[in-house]
């Protein structure tokens, strides 16, 4: 696929989800909640798990675009949602995301804490809309993957095991399973969503997991690449924090040069299991394969 094809679909995707986002992220909620979480979400940030959310759907030929809108905008409420937890004093303790202040900062800790307590419920409200929207099996499946995505199991245990490992030395297979879980399962839970608003068979199904699994990985790894080599102005978040807080990155544990190549190896994993998916429509998906492994912030 041609990167000027993919750069308008992903514009007119983004524009989308941005509205919907707009639509349904109350600015009434009492109290001044609804503008915080309104901060929070709105305006900002790569949004890659909304376009993994479509570019699946369109790769598993869903017919229902509403549950892919409504999916993509789930996964976006949940990842916002755990970045202002994690800003906050008790865990990260960030001053700066997206390039401006982090919510508690400019709200204050307690308000911060429920507009992400607010988002997270909200992901699943947006998933199960009233009346004959979303079929109630699709609406019941959408919110397993993205409750196990989100849960004990995937990204608030691996935040878990994050916050344990302060000042610990990891090697890299434990380092890799805290990642799976913090950051990868809910990557990988935005392709297995897209895909659950289409159609796929065993084969295709098991290939898409498998390149959610690996450009879920591959993400972290640029992450902690970028984390070291990267300026603030240009991520958009604080540079050099993990160095800072004493954590164990891909690039303490495995050197830059390592971690580059792991990235790339993911980035072949990925590719390699659309090649063998027997999917018509993957194109936007390696692409953003792609992009994953060669963004600069």
């Amino acid at each position: 696929m041609k990167r000027d094809a993919f750069e308008s679909w992903s514009r007119e995707s983004l524009a989308a989800v941005e509205q919907a986002l707009g639509r349904w992220v109350p600015a009434d909620a009492p109290a001044g909640l609804g503008e915080a979480m309104r901060y929070g979400v709105l305006d900002g940030g790569k949004r890659l798990r909304p376009l993994l959310v479509l570019a699946a759907a369109e790769a598993s030929e869903a017919a229902d675009q509403e549950a892919a809108l409504r999916a993509a905008c789930s996964v976006e409420l949940i990842h916002a949602y755990s970045l202002i937890h994690d800003d906050m004093p008790c865990m990260d303790d960030d001053v700066l995301r997206r390039g401006k202040p982090t919510v508690h900062v400019r709200y204050g800790e307690a308000m911060a804490m429920l507009a992400g307590d607010a988002m997270q419920a909200l992901a699943f409200e947006v998933l199960t809309p009233p009346g004959d929207a979303v079929a109630p099996g699709l609406q019941a499946r959408l919110c397993a993957l993205l409750a196990r995505a989100a849960g004990g199991d995937g990204m608030a245990g691996g935040q878990a095991i994050d916050l344990a490992s302060v000042g610990r030395s990891l090697d890299e297979p434990a380092l890799s399973d805290m990642h799976r879980r913090k950051t990868g399962a809910l990557l990988q839970a935005s392709v297995m969503m897209g895909a659950a608003c289409g159609t796929t068979d065993a084969r295709a199904w098991a290939a898409l997991a498998d390149y959610g699994a690996a450009i879920g990985l591959a993400f972290q790894v640029v992450d902690d690449i970028l984390d070291a080599t990267q300026a603030s102005g240009t991520l958009g978040k604080t540079a050099g924090k993990d160095a800072d807080h004493n954590k164990p990155t891909y690039v303490t544990v495995l050197g830059l040069d390592a971690a580059q190549r792991h990235a790339e190896a993911l980035r072949n994993q990925a590719q390699a299991a659309l090649a063998g998916s027997g999917l018509a429509h993957a194109a936007r998906l390696s692409v953003l394969a792609d992009k994953v492994v060669e963004r600069e912030s």
